[in-house]
């Protein structure tokens, strides 16, 4: 029995889209799953708009976003090379064969008579397809126009017929021979056009399964035309559901987010991205299951489970699956990831040693339970690194501290023995804090809350158990932002609130 083998195949022309990154995440789990190889083409045949960079930037969103494979452009591999710009030998090879045994011939139709030809259908209300003008021409006279210099592309004769297939997510499949019209294999500038390089490849890579999205199933008979030309067994198909936004049209960048890159840049953890893109028109073999690991969705994986409707994409789910993420992931990797977001906000600069490393794991920590992704690490931690008494005392949520008797009577009891401390652990800190209501008689809430307006600026926050050595400690780092410690905050609130 011949190996399993599967493909992603990009083409560089931009940022990986959440639809291809889900395409690819499949055929890994179904490659993965069955013991088979994945392996990585480039389909770089679109001239002007594809680039190194976005090549570039595609293997590293991929790795990143935890996929591998066994062939491709940076591994090698039996059946390369894996970039079309260097397959064109092959494909002017099939090409002059399909021409020499009748089943492919020269059209020499301008772009003006296509176009006139295109209008025309769509005014008689018909899907446009080729006439197949240049079909009739007698081989001899294509042969003395294209050796007179001639520009001219390469056309696929279709036989009249139905083209049907058992498509492994939707079934029986067919498309009338009407609607294909003879699609063009080798454009007049040398370039192989998508459905013939795309032929070619698959079969000399061995490729057995082709998963894609449903966008590509109108493609599949032109393909389909060309494997029975060339006398070719072609491979079984899978087409993916389209995913969409919640105003149910295909999700674009105006639904937010949409490349990997922009879901890495906002801080979602790639395990919470290919457990929610899995789930997305898949689910788990118990129908109910929704946080699985990677090792659990290749267990379950299969084509069988897919479903046929389109998906609908949901922020919100991703984001309850990236807190799940976060909260299981370890805090060493969390603080390194909320580096490059804390950098750029300011608050640390570069290089970033072993103890602010391990001073940001007790940050995270603190401001975790609040977060839904990394990027929001420094508006979680302003009031770690950033704070101002005088606007905490006129501010419109704080400045009750100053104006009600009861917080100002706490807040003067509480100071002066906070800072003449020399170094307050949260220990001592409760010590005081309990020393202060036997003195004022104030618990709860009266108690703590002028505390924490005093010490954070803020009406709310992370514990304070956990803040307390997060600013003392911090205070003492090598730091882009001074973090103030406890007592700076207090002397600074006394002066402006006028307490002392």
């Amino acid at each position: 029995m011949s190996t399993l083998r599967v493909r992603f195949a990009p083409s560089p022309t931009g940022y990986v889209h959440v639809g291809n990154a889900r395409t690819a995440l499949f055929n890994w789990l179904f490659a993965r799953h069955r013991g088979g190889m994945l392996l990585l083409r480039i389909e770089d045949t679109d001239v002007e708009r594809s680039r190194e960079e976005y090549e570039k930037q595609l293997l590293e969103d991929l790795r990143w976003f935890g996929l591998d494979w066994d062939e491709g452009p940076d591994k090698g591999g039996p059946f390369g090379p894996y970039r079309q710009s260097e397959r064109n030998d092959l494909y002017a090879q099939y090409a002059a064969q399909l021409i020499e045994q009748g089943h492919a011939y020269y059209c020499f139709c301008s772009a003006e008579q296509l176009e006139a030809e295109r209008q025309a259908e769509l005014k008689a209300g018909r899907q446009p397809r080729y006439s197949g003008r240049c079909r009739k021409l007698p081989p001899e006279e294509a042969v003395r126009r294209k050796a007179a210099g001639e520009a001219s592309a390469v056309r696929l004769k279709i036989i009249e017929g139905v083209f049907n297939w058992k498509d492994l997510v939707h079934g029986p499949t067919s498309f009338s021979s009407e609607v294909v019209g003879d699609p063009i294999l080798v454009r007049s500038d040398g370039h192989p056009a998508y459905n013939y390089a795309v032929v070619i490849d698959d079969h000399l890579m061995a490729i057995t399964h082709v998963i894609r999205g449903d966008d590509h199933i109108s493609n599949t008979p032109r393909q389909l035309a060309l494997y029975q030309a060339l006398g070719w067994e072609p491979p079984a198909f899978a087409h993916l559901s389209t995913i969409l936004g919640a105003d149910r049209t295909r999700l674009s960048k105006r639904h937010g987010a949409t490349s990997l890159q922009s879901f890495r840049e906002l801080g979602i953890l790639p395990e919470a991205l290919r457990n929610y893109l899995v789930l997305l028109g898949w689910s788990a073999a118990d129908g109910k299951t929704e946080i699985l690991s990677s090792q659990e969705l290749i267990a379950q994986f299969s084509l069988q489970r897919i479903t046929k409707s389109p998906a609908i994409f949901d922020p919100e789910k991703l984001s309850w699956l990236n807190r799940h993420y976060l909260k299981e992931s370890p805090l060493r990797r969390l603080a390194e990831l909320s580096v490059p977001a804390l950098v750029e906000a300011q608050y640390l600069g570069e290089p970033v040693g072993a103890p602010v490393l391990a001073w940001l794991e007790r940050v995270v920590d603190a401001v975790l339970k609040n977060l839904d992704y990394l990027s929001q690490v420094p508006s979680a931690t302003r009031l770690i690194f950033e704070y101002d008494a005088g606007a905490v005392v006129c501010g419109e949520e704080t400045r009750h501290v100053v104006e009600e008797p009861a917080a100002r009577e706490v807040l003067k009891a509480f100071i002066p023995k906070a800072l003449a401390e020399s170094g307050l652990t949260y220990e001592r800190f409760r010590g005081i804090a309990k020393s202060v209501q036997e003195e004022t008689g104030k618990k709860g809430k009266e108690l703590f809350h002028p505390i924490r307006v005093a010490v954070t600026g803020a009406v709310s926050g992370p514990e304070l158990e956990k803040l307390i050595p997060i600013f003392d400690e911090g205070s003492k780092l090598p730091l882009a932002r001074h973090v103030k410690s406890v007592a700076e905050r207090l002397r600074e609130f006394a002066d402006a609130a006028r307490l002392l």
